[in-house]
Order: structure tokens, then sequence, then C-alpha cells
């Protein structure tokens, strides 16, 4: 990407609307706005200071476009560290192209998907971690999502990236001095220090990676599968949590034979709810697949509900079903029992089920007991888990740093141990901080650029 070029953009949505954005960044920012803006004043943009707006009309080839509001921003205080100039004009599609072509007239070139935040990340305006969390904050469709995003944006997590490369840094430093030095035979690097901040490293970089989890279900929905034996009212209970016929019901058993899934948004964060077959030993090859699913399911979800009908079972027959699902679980993971069909359930029947950690009691079919149900993922899901969580990881890339970074750490450990020479400690060390620094942006290459910011909008 060559730096010295002037691009634009549509920063707003396409199609029709009251209002659009275009976008233009680049040396010649102003001069080439210059060209197709005429200021009410008389004025030229290039001649004002930044942070400024005036109004006037896009006039090109002796014919007014539209009439608009301009805004100017002067390198370096821009979102892409460049002349920026934002044109606030009416949402015509017609008006639309046609101020874009006045400005590729004017010298101009259209911008490809991810440039203006690509330019901002080349120019120092944000890291590459920060770049990615303006990708996230604008796909974030609900509250927790867009709190996780906006948190990364900020920079918080890309301090504590700096701060593990900062400290590997000075340690790698006295190393490389030794290196020099090697025909003296002097340690300037104390082994014990190094060690005990490997080990320290590890922890920080073993949290960060664990937060991963819930940091990757937070962004794309936070997976809940409703389990349970045929005809325990799982599909109703999925029609009620999102009030729609979403599931088939039916009082034959078996009759959900594949997942079914929707996203509902609670109190600002999102559940990606999962319907299955139910659990029960069959010989329909088809409810056998479906069953499969189902445990597949279970194992891809962060939060399970075990459905039983009321009248059917026991607590101690409860109890080892969800045994058997957190035993079948890959991950340590949330077991929601609910005990359904409680309109036709009487009192003492229900009192079995006290000594059961976390009981909901509901009647799906009436509807009753639902918003107990959906305040329970608030409190439990939203309240606990990702409030006593400080830094959140949602970017697989980011994880796979992390993970190389550990792994590299740890053969640092192993050569402490081993008392290896100082040249093989430096060359771990070194991969470490390169890890790291492939999240912030410090090391990195046109391939893995191309591939981030291909996935923005072309006006961002």
């Amino acid at each position: 990407m060559q730096l010295n070029t002037t691009i634009c953009a549509l920063a707003t949505g396409g199609g029709t609307s009251a209002l659009a954005i275009i976008r233009v960044s680049g040396p010649d920012a102003l001069s080439i706005t210059d060209k197709i803006f005429v200021g009410k004043k008389n004025k030229k943009l290039i001649h004002q200071n930044g942070y400024t707006l005036h109004f006037g009309n896009i006039v090109w080839k002796n014919e007014t476009i539209d009439e608009v509001l301009v805004s100017v921003f002067k390198q370096p205080h821009s979102y892409t560290g460049e002349h920026l100039i934002e044109i606030s004009c009416h949402g015509s599609i017609f008006i639309q192209q046609s101020i874009l072509s006045a400005l590729y007239d004017a010298g101009a070139i259209a911008a490809k998907a991810g440039e203006f935040t690509l330019r901002a990340f080349l120019n120092g305006k944000m890291d590459l971690s920060q770049a990615e969390a303006v990708a996230d904050v604008i796909a974030s469709e609900n509250k927790a999502a867009h709190n996780l995003a906006f948190q990364q944006l900020r920079g918080g997590y890309s301090d504590e990236i700096k701060k593990l490369r900062t400290e590997l840094m000075t340690f790698a430093a006295l190393i490389e001095l030794e290196l020099d030095f090697s025909t003296e035979d002097v340690e300037f690097a104390d082994r014990t220090q190094l060690e005990k901040l490997i080990y320290q490293l590890i922890v920080n970089i073993k949290l960060l990676r664990n937060g991963f989890t819930l940091g990757n279900v937070i962004k794309s929905g936070i997976p809940v599968a409703i389990v349970g034996k045929p005809n325990a009212g799982k599909s109703t209970l999925l029609n009620a949590l999102l009030k729609e016929e979403k599931a088939i019901v039916s009082s034959i058993a078996g009759t959900t034979r594949d997942a079914i899934e929707d996203v509902l948004v609670i109190d600002g964060t999102a559940f990606r709810f999962i319907d299955t077959a139910g659990l029960r030993e069959t010989q329909d090859e088809v409810e056998k697949i479906g069953i499969e699913r189902s445990y597949l399911k279970m194992q891809q979800a962060s939060i399970i509900l075990y459905l039983f009908d009321a009248n059917e079972m026991n607590s101690t027959d409860v109890e080892n079903e969800i045994n058997a699902i957190k035993l079948n679980a890959k991950t340590e993971i949330i077991v929601i029992p609910v005990a359904n069909k409680t309109d036709i359930t009487i009192e003492s029947k229900l009192n079995e089920f006290k000594s059961l950690e976390h009981l909901i009691k509901l009647s799906a079919k009436n509807n009753e007991g639902i918003e107990t149900l959906k305040n329970a993922f608030t409190q439990w899901i939203v309240s606990e888990r990702i409030k006593s969580s400080d830094m959140l990881v949602s970017n697989a890339r980011h994880a796979h740093s992390l993970e190389k970074a550990e792994t590299c750490l740890q053969a640092v450990i192993n050569g402490l141990n081993m008392q290896i020479p100082s040249d093989l400690l430096a060359t771990d060390i070194r991969a470490a901080i390169e890890a790291l620094s492939e999240i912030t942006g410090e090391v990195t290459n046109d391939e893995v650029l191309g591939i981030i910011f291909g996935k923005f909008c072309i006006g961002k």
C-alpha cells in the first residue's frame, strides 16, 4: 500500500438514507476536496484549522451536486493520522455516487477494505489489537460484545501485552550483553530473578488464554444447550424463550431429530439457545444421529439447561443425569436443572428437588417461570463470570500468539534448569517477545495485515 496516495470511500451504510458520510484521507485530502467544495464564505479548506466544520456546496463541472457539511482534521490529529475530510451529504444513492465520482476525477482513489484503519495502524494511531477491536465494535450486536470490544479498543488489553513484552525485553537485553562479553565469563542477568519473572509471565499469559473461551462466546453469543429426555418440553421451552414457534412441538417422543438454534439477547448479552434431540436409547437411525449431535452440542455449550418432567423423575435420577453430562463435557461447564410441567405437579413432588443446586421451576407450556430463568442467566453468567474477568481475549489470532509465547517461556524455564548457554536462552526469549509482538503489531507481515483488514467494510 502506498501512503502517498489519497483515498476516499463511503463511510456509512450503502443504500438510501437521510444522511451519508464520505471520507477522504491522505496527503492531498484538503486540496482535492477544495476542488469540488465551495464554502459559503469562499474560504479554502487547506487554510482552515483542524477540528472545524464548514457549510457549503459540492460543485463539479459547473453543476451543484448537494449542500453539505465538511469536517476538517489535520495530520497527525485525525483517525488515520493523515489529513482527513468527512463530507456529510444527503443520503441519496445518486448524490453519494456523484460526490465519489467528483473526488475520483479530482485525484482521489477508491479505498480498499479497512484501508482507513490500516493507515491509522501504520501511522501509529493505534496498535494492531486495537485496530482489530474496531471491527469488533462495528460488528457487536449486544451490550456485552460491545463492552468487550470497546475495552480492547481503548487499549487495556494492549497495555497488558506491552507490559509483559517490556519485562521480557529488559532481561533479553542483559542476556544479549552477556554474549558480547562471552570471553569474560560474566553474568549480567540474575538467573534467579529471570526464573521468577518467567514463572510470573506464564501465570499472566495463562490467565489471558483462559479468558479466550469466555471472550469468544461473548463475541458470538453464549451457547446454551437445552437437553433432557424426550417429551421433557425442550422445544416448548425454546419457543417460550424466543416467543415464536421456532421448533415443532408434539406429544410424540423423538420429534426433534436435529439441533435447532436461535439467538436471544438478555439484559445486553447474547445467548445462543440450542434445542437438542431427546436423550434416550433408540433403534431409529435418524434419531440416533440427532442424539449424537446433542452430545456434540453439549460439549460446545457454555451453559446446559437440563430440562426434566417434574412428574416423571426423582432428584436422584436428575443428579445422575447432570453428573453424566458434566462427565461428557470437555471443560468445566454450568448445568442448570430446570423442572418443567410444574403446573400439573403436586407440591410434595416438587419438594423432592429442593436439594438440586440452582433449580429453576417452570411451566414452558403456560409461559410460567420464563422470566425467572432469564434472570438466572444474568445473575450467574453475566454478573459472576464476566465481571470477575479483568481481561478477556476474544480474538483467535491473539490466543494462538499467547500459546506460542507460553511455549517459548516454558522452554526458557527448562533451559534455566538445565543451565544451558546464554545464547540458547536468548533465542527462546526473543521468540517469546516476537509472539507477544505479533498481537500488538510490533512484528507482523503484509499477508497477516491483508487477512485482518480485508474483513473490514470499505469506509473503515
